[in-house]
């Protein structure tokens, strides 16, 4: 498969390094100053660029009817507009704030516990820590928005707030530490006793992977999709 990749930061950089051990070859490469290559020979395309210049980039390859796989966070004001641009150009669009396979299952687990919570709202307040390395330009992580969102659909939230608690809004905090990859952990606190689940990464290879995974798996396909088709656990 021959894959575009927009954004060659070190996530860009570390996708570049398992496509090319999944026997994938690297055809495009698109950064803030430099531009190698030939798009449209591109099968695919992979978006890990800055948040400012998400859209225009996965345009860019939508233009062009080659599928996009999206882990930019930070954009998602934009969301509907580009999916109805992808729809409109007949090709893919795969949109996830995290590539990674336990992620992905951290998410449902975080579902399922949220829905259990939900009759003991009164007794437990929720919260989300999400730990990240010092480069990472948004807060709270696209990660963590995701957990925060799922939790509110789950319960009486009325949404989620960065570094503020309130009884109507799930608080997350953003903590920013040296080189981590990511830590998020999900915490129901009463007056007597603490549930948590968390999820840590050790190294960032897990999203790279996930991402490649999910490119060789929306190749070929039409329409808006996200991690949950590609692991089938609607």
């Amino acid at each position: 498969m021959k894959i575009a990749l927009l954004g060659y930061g070190r996530m860009g950089k570390t996708i570049a390094q398992y496509a090319k051990k999944r026997n994938h070859e690297i055809v495009f490469i698109l950064d803030k100053n430099t531009q190698e290559g030939d798009l449209i020979t591109a099968d695919v395309a992979i978006n890990f660029s800055i948040p400012e210049a998400a859209v225009d980039n996965i345009k860019l390859a939508l233009k062009q009817k080659i599928p996009v796989v999206s882990g930019t966070t930070g954009w998602l004001a934009d969301y509907e507009e580009v999916t109805s641009y992808c729809n409109a150009q007949s090709t893919a669009f795969l949109y996830a704030s995290n590539f990674s396979i336990g992620v992905n299952l951290f998410f449902k687990i975080n579902q399922y516990l949220a829905q259990l919570m939900k009759s003991h709202q009164k007794d437990y307040k929720a919260s989300i820590e999400e730990i990240h390395h010092i480069h990472k330009l948004d807060a709270p992580s696209g990660t963590a928005i995701t957990l925060a969102e799922d939790i509110v659909e789950h319960s009486d939230y009325e949404g989620w707030k960065l570094d503020k608690e309130d009884e109507k809004n799930l608080s997350i905090k953003a903590i920013r530490e040296e080189e981590v990859p990511g830590t998020h952990t999900v915490n129901y606190q009463s007056s007597i006793d603490l549930i948590s689940i968390k999820h840590e990464a050790y190294k960032r290879d897990g999203f790279a992977l996930g991402a490649v995974i999910a490119a060789e798996w929306l190749y070929g396909k039409q329409g808006v999709f996200s991690m949950n088709d590609v692991l089938n656990i609607s």
